[in-house]
């Protein structure tokens, strides 16, 4: 299999991957307790030319290869002694991907055991005639023109999250739809910035792999929280595959001519090689000991939920990571990352705020001016870690969701619990220096409810998933107003609507970061689903044929007030000076007023200019406004009566109504 056409030379230890250089490629590859590597490099018909990497420091394999570039296809074999307690299995038969490969050529297959068997650690049959390859990557040229990142504020930034297929596959009458390329389209973006957002939050766009279960049951990860290749461009997304890349960077390009910019949510907790029973495609061949936390007594440490937990402890790991986030930084004109499951990030294996990974990150001088969003939790033992994770992460507010939807769904009449979460979640974030930005508010993600799901179904409906209706979160904090799903009452539906618009004016009239799930905007439903991570069809796809125009125009609204209100783009802490609680007869709340659980109402007063009465029961609420002239700025509905002579106002139904002082 050794062929003298081509000739490898010593290289260079870094940059690791596979990077054209004058006259030829380097490869660098890191492997703590590997014995030997071997660079498999196959031509257009399949040859395969294997050359060991002839130089080792430390843990990096390398070798220059003359006389190749880029659209070269390798892999590796990775040789060393497989140790089952020593948590090793390394298998020269297997062909391995390079981690840090910004291209791959084709996709396995694990629709029965007999594909799978292929892939796995223990077999002894030569597997590159089904392994996917890596592939060089080159400069693609791409013309960035004078592009610039927004660099929106944090105080002003709006989230909006959303799927690249999902977003555009059923928008009307739109080229492309559902791809990379339909970010582009002026209409798409157009709606971006009437609704006025100032950031999308993508979910993963790395190329990923659907899990060996949903194969066999004949669905796919939609998502895509299953990452195999944490540099490359999912291709299904893209109009044309080989493709991908330009038109990702087009998209983002396109964005940042309008002022949006675009985050990432990144999987670095996990990646698609899941559990003992999964499939061995590349950090578990290239050295599992060290890319994957283990369990004392052996297995892995699953505190992903997903079958493995990358160490990012690990030196080498931790450059991986922060060498692709920089790649996309760097390459994709990128805007910031969301990092699924972070508490993984600062394990070692406790928790620490102070983790090697988050050194790395703070004194990168690329990823040091992103945006930085951690979701605060993992499976793991003291995995939950809200407010601890240090500057600059802003992280998900779960406490936000769940005492703004008790408030609201459940109406628990907890104002103490409703204040501190409207003010910026101080008791979770105001420490070490944080701003309220390090709260990321939130009614709903992907993950779960829609909003109109939410205030439509008691329980989830995850049937199509094919899991038992057993996946899924159980406490959703949700009230089907009556009956189950979609219906014609009148009543109902309009109870639903006071619901969905007071969850909506908590989370643009909330001291902190913003975000709005795609399509909350407009009533989007999966049917009751919660979980849709495998619904790639019309479950998932948001719905812009059934759009609740009202309800559209009542978000935009509140996103346009949210820009009027100068606290809430000061990026400060509330202090009394500034903001007045006042109880429904526009009296200083007092303890007895805070625990009283039956009144359910108050008012808020911001800088003596804006005032917002806050009535949390589904009945007509009463205010005696605070001395001034009050002119109505945004109400949830006509159902209200201000008399100014009185200065009293009559809010009929549930909901924030936000009234402004004359000048």
């Amino acid at each position: 299999m050794v062929a003298e056409k081509y000739v490898i030379e010593s290289g260079f230890p870094y940059p690791m991957g596979a990077t054209p250089m004058d006259g030829g490629v380097n490869f660098a590859l890191f492997s703590g307790n590997a014995e030997k590597v071997e660079l498999c490099l196959f031509d257009g018909e399949g040859g395969e030319t294997r050359l060991e990497l002839p130089s080792h420091e430390g843990t990096v394999f390398y070798g220059f290869v003359r006389g190749i570039g880029a659209g070269q296809r390798y892999g590796y074999r990775v040789y060393g002694r497989a140790d089952t307690e020593a948590e090793s299995c390394f298998n020269p038969q297997k062909l391995l991907l390079d981690p840090y490969a910004q291209q791959t050529d084709g996709k396995p297959s694990f629709r029965n055991a007999e594909e799978m068997a292929w892939f796995r650690s223990e077999d002894g049959r030569d597997n590159a005639a089904f392994a996917p390859k890596s592939v060089v990557w080159g400069d693609d040229g791409f013309d960035w023109g004078g592009d610039r990142r927004p660099r929106i504020p944090l105080a002003q930034t709006v989230i909006y999250e959303a799927h690249v297929k999902g977003l555009t596959k059923q928008f009307p009458d739109l080229a492309h739809a559902g791809t990379y390329r339909a970010l582009s389209d002026a209409r798409v973006i157009a709606y971006l910035k009437d609704l006025g957002v100032t950031t999308i939050e993508l979910l993963p766009v790395q190329q990923h792999l659907d899990e060996y279960h949903l194969q066999q049951a004949g669905l796919s990860n939609y998502w895509g929280y299953n990452t195999c290749a944490h540099f490359a461009v999912e291709p299904s997304y893209a109009a044309a595959a080989e493709q991908a890349a330009a038109e990702l960077k087009q998209a983002v390009k396109s964005l940042h001519a309008a002022g949006l910019e675009v985050i990432l949510d990144v999987v670095y907790n996990h990646t698609a090689e899941q559990d003992e029973a999964g499939a061995m495609l590349c950090q578990r061949g290239i050295d599992n000991a060290r890319w994957y936390w283990h369990k004392p007594h052996g297995g892995y440490e699953n505190w992903s939920g997903c079958g493995n937990t990358l160490r990012i402890a690990d030196r080498d790991v931790a450059r991986w990571a922060s060498d692709s986030l920089r790649y996309w930084a760097e390459h994709f004109h990128i805007d910031g990352f969301r990092f699924d499951l972070g508490t993984v990030l600062g394990r070692g294996p406790d928790f620490r705020t102070d983790g090697h990974f988050f050194q790395t990150l703070y004194q990168d001088p690329v990823l040091a001016d992103v945006k930085l969003i951690a979701e605060a939790w993992d499976i793991g033992g003291d995995g939950y870690r809200l407010g601890q994770f240090p500057p600059p992460f802003a992280e998900w507010n779960g406490r936000f969701r769940d005492d703004m939807r008790a408030f609201w769904v459940w109406e628990n009449g907890n104002l103490g619990a409703f204040a501190e979460r409207l003010a910026g979640s101080s008791d979770l974030f105001r420490h070490g220096g944080r701003k309220p930005s390090a709260s990321l508010n939130f009614i709903t993600a992907h993950d779960g409810f829609t909003l109109r799901d939410l205030v439509s179904y008691n329980e989830k409906h995850n049937d199509a998933n094919g899991e038992g209706n057993r996946d899924g979160h159980n406490g959703n904090i949700s009230y089907n107003h009556g009956i189950e799903g979609a219906t014609d009452d009148t009543d109902i539906r309009q109870s639903r609507e006071y619901t969905a618009k007071a969850l909506l004016s908590s989370l643009f009239l909330s001291n902190g970061i913003p975000m709005l799930l795609g399509g909350d905007e407009f009533g989007n439903s999966q049917q009751g689903n919660n979980n849709a991570y495998c619904q790639d069809n019309p479950i998932a796809w948001l719905d812009w044929q059934d759009a609740d125009e009202m309800l559209q125009d009542y978000t935009k609204s509140l996103i346009a007030l949210r820009r009027e209100i100068g606290i809430l783009n000061e990026n400060i802490w509330w202090t009394e000076g500034r903001v007045c609680w006042l109880n429904a007869d526009g009296v200083p709340m007092n303890h007895e007023n805070w625990h009283d659980r039956t009144a359910k109402s108050m008012q808020v007063l911001l800088d003596g200019q804006w005032l917002l009465l806050v009535n949390g029961a589904r009945n007509r609420q009463f205010f005696n406004l605070p001395q001034g002239r009050w002119q109505v700025s945004c109400v949830p509905s006509e159902k209200f009566n201000y008399n100014a002579s009185e200065n009293r106002f009559a809010a009929g139904h549930m909901g924030i109504w936000v009234l402004k002082q004359e000048a």
